[in-house]
């Protein structure tokens, strides 16, 4: 019975564990022609973050996208990209004002990943840049 015992669990724990992967890329594309000048830079280089932890896990970044492979998640929703976003946005509305009725566009997009690694803990911070542009 106990030879049958830890291989069970085992298993059972790799069949329960938490699983994240990064942005959402999306092959939609849309060209906005700013030649016009039909725009104005609103702010340079807003910025936003999200994180979040995990247990017994491994985090890992490749190009766009943060990878996580855990057991339980123990800090943060997963929705890192969402959240690092919203935070962009609300960083903008504290500074600028409110982007209510504004006709307002997300340029030169940047993300970056800060990964902590440790034997029983991961952990993922997600940060986004960006510039916004204003259409008349």
């Amino acid at each position: 019975m106990k030879n049958i015992l830890i291989p069970t669990l085992l298993l059972a724990t790799l069949l329960t564990a938490c699983t994240s992967s990064g942005a959402f890329l999306s092959a939609n594309q849309t060209i906005v022609n700013l030649n016009e000048g039909n725009y104005a830079i609103s702010a340079t280089n807003v910025a936003g973050e999200a994180e979040t932890a995990y247990v017994f896990g491994l985090s890992y970044s490749s190009g766009l996208t943060a990878s996580t492979l855990a057991i339980a998640r123990v800090n943060g929703t997963g929705m890192l990209y969402a959240e690092a976003l919203e935070n962009l946005w609300e960083n903008y509305e504290n500074e600028y004002g409110s982007i209510s009725g504004q006709k307002l566009a997300l340029t030169n997009v940047r993300y970056d990943t800060d990964i902590l690694n440790l034997v029983l803990y991961t952990k993922v911070k997600v940060m986004v840049r960006a510039d916004i542009v204003e259409f008349e």
